[in-house]
Order: C-alpha cells, then sequence, then structure tokens
C-alpha cells in the first residue's frame, strides 16, 4: 500500500507548492455576518434577558465603532495576503506565558495496534526504525513537492503548513516566542538532515543521509541501538529537553542562561531547533489496546519530559513496548 501511495504521489504533474503565491487573499467578512455568527453562538448560554442585552450591545457596537474598526481591518487586508494569520499566531500561540507544552501541544498514537504492531516487549527500536523510515520517505516527497495538493472540490488548499512539519521550531522569548523554520524544498537549497534522539536524559544526533541516499531501517536501527546501549550502561543524563515544559519566561531565561554558560551550548540548542524532527525512547509501556487508548495517549501527551522537545514541530515517541504517539508544537 505504502508503495503504491507513493507512486501515486510521485507520478502527478503538478508541485505541492506550485500554487503558493497564486491563492487568492484572506477576506474580511462582512460585519453583519460577524455578528450573527457571535449572536449564534453565545444565544445557548443565556437566558432570554440575557440574549437580548446581547443583542442591544452588537446592534450598538454594529452602528457605531464596529464601522470604524471594520473599515481599519478592509484597510489591513489590501496590504496583506492574511491579514489575520499574524495576529492568530501571536495571540494564540506566541504570546502565551503559561507552558505551552501542557496546554497548547497536540499529539495522539496511530492506530498501528489495530493492524501490525500489538504492544510486545522489546520492540521499541525495531519499530521505531521502520516508522522513522517512513517518516523520512514523505520528507523526501515533500522536498522534491510530490506532495498532492489538498483540495476542498476544485478550490486548491493553502500547503504552508507543510513546511513547518519538518525541521520547525518554536524558540523561548522573555515576553514573545518564535517561530524558526529552516526546511527547504530540493529547489530553494539545502535543508538540514540531522534528527535528534533523547534518550533516558541525554542528547543524541545523526544524519538521516549519507552520501546522498537515506539511511535504510537497518542503517537506523544501528544508530538507535547504540544510542540504547549508551544510555542503559551510563547514568540518565541531566534531562535537558524537560526545561521546554517551562513557563515561557522561564524557558527562555533558561536558554539564555545556559548560552551564557558556554556559548557552544547556543551551537548545540540551535542544531536540535534545525533538525527534521525530535525521536523520543520512552522507558515506559503504556496499556493499549484497540478499544483503549487512554494511556497511550496520555504519556504521548504528558509523559516523561526529558524524552520529548515540547518547542518542535513534530516528535515522536516510541515506548518500550513498541507503542508510539506523536507530540506536536
Amino acid at each position: 500500500i505504502c508503495n503504491m501511495e507513493k507512486q501515486v504521489l510521485e507520478s502527478s504533474e503538478e508541485r505541492t507548492f506550485q500554487y503558493q503565491d497564486s491563492l487568492p487573499s484572506l477576506p474580511v467578512p462582512p460585519l453583519d455576518e460577524s455578528l450573527s455568527k457571535y449572536l449564534d453562538a453565545v444565544k445557548p448560554f443565556l437566558n432570554q434577558e440575557e440574549y437580548q442585552r446581547t443583542k442591544d450591545i452588537v446592534k450598538k457596537f454594529e452602528n457605531g465603532i464596529g464601522k470604524e474598526l471594520h473599515q481599519k481591518l478592509l484597510e489591513r487586508a489590501k496590504m496583506r495576503r492574511n491579514w489575520l494569520e499574524d495576529w492568530w499566531l501571536n495571540v494564540a500561540y506566541l504570546d502565551l506565558r503559561i507552558s505551552t507544552q501542557i496546554h497548547c501541544n497536540m499529539g495522539g498514537p496511530g492506530p498501528y495496534i489495530e493492524h501490525c504492531w500489538p504492544p510486545k516487549e522489546g520492540t521499541q527500536i525495531d519499530r521505531a526504525c521502520v516508522n522513522i523510515w517512513h517518516t523520512l520517505k514523505y520528507w523526501d516527497l515533500l522536498r522534491a513537492e510530490k506532495v498532492a495538493i489538498e483540495r476542498s472540490g476544485n478550490a486548491v488548499l493553502d500547503m504552508n503548513q507543510f513546511r513547518m512539519l519538518f525541521c520547525t521550531c518554536k524558540i523561548p522569548g522573555l515576553t514573545r516566542d518564535s517561530l524558526s523554520s529552516y526546511f527547504k524544498t530540493e529547489a530553494e537549497g539545502e535543508c538540514p538532515s540531522h534528527l535528534i534522539v533523547l534518550c533516558r536524559g541525554r542528547v543524541f544526533a545523526f544524519d538521516a543521509m549519507h552520501e546522498g541516499s537515506m539511511l535504510t531501517p537497518p542503517e537506523i536501527f544501528r544508530q538507535l541501538m547504540y544510542i540504547q546501549k549508551r544510555c542503559y550502561s551510563e547514568p540518565d543524563g541531566p534531562g535537558l529537553a524537560a526545561l521546554t515544559s517551562n513557563e515561557r519566561t522561564k524557558w527562555a531565561e533558561l536558554r539564555e542562561y545556559l548560552i551564557h554558560l558556554d556559548p557552544k551550548n547556543l551551537t548545540l540548542l540551535e542544531k536540535i531547533q534545525r533538525s527534521l524532527f525530535v525521536v523520543g525512547l520512552d522507558d515506559s509501556s503504556p496499556h493499549a489496546t484497540p478499544e483503549d487508548y487512554t494511556e497511550l495517549t496520555r504519556l504521548g501527551l504528558t509523559g516523561d519530559p526529558a524524552v520529548r522537545w515540547g518547542d518542535k514541530s513534530y516528535n515522536c515517541i516510541f515506548f518500550s513496548n513498541g507503542t508510539c504517539s506523536a507530540f506536536c508544537d
């Protein structure tokens, strides 16, 4: 099935990002439509008196300052293709000071246990190398712009978010975080190709490419086995990754402290930031069945903070019994 899907993707004459520059700008919805939707949204939560009072406030807004504010939105939309994007990104994500790893990140297990990979101790590395290899193949397709363009009917959808899947990381700031993406298509130039592996509080890196070719599953297996054996034979590391689960301003302060201690730490942090994605080897063995993903989901989202980099766009957590879960910023 995977090979067939790959052939379908590769046979397409369209390039993944070829329509990005020709997509229409985000329209500003009419003020009356926005206000009507707002009233529909609050109506179930209000009694008749409260709803009538809300309608009066909305009407006053529509006939007053609302017109002026709506005109400002229209002016903003003339200067930007997406008048909302920066506001949404900043207010909903980058300005937050709470622990975004706990409160905002998303994730969850894949349905592998229902088809081919039931929980089984001793399969962590075997399954991890296969999963990683398939993820790398998808990265390779994306770099070659052979991932099929998504559509709604005949309308082409924006594919820009696919650029944020790999080589992307959030950087903590004292008052506002920033987002850095190092992904490039083949036509755009060189792209980082290394992976970060977190295991028992330690951080490892290896390149997924060798002499222009992607590592094979057995080659990935050898890398992971080396990491696992080393971690099992030595004391646990300091668990640097756990700092990413902190409150955002505190994490920014700690990051600056690490850089102040030794400028080499900035180079190491940037290596993590630039990586394709993060692989976490977790010692937990969550109960999981096709009917019950509860514990696997819980540990995927809120498990050992030392084996996940909360600011990376994509972490893949592999547990000791061969189950796995995605964890994404």
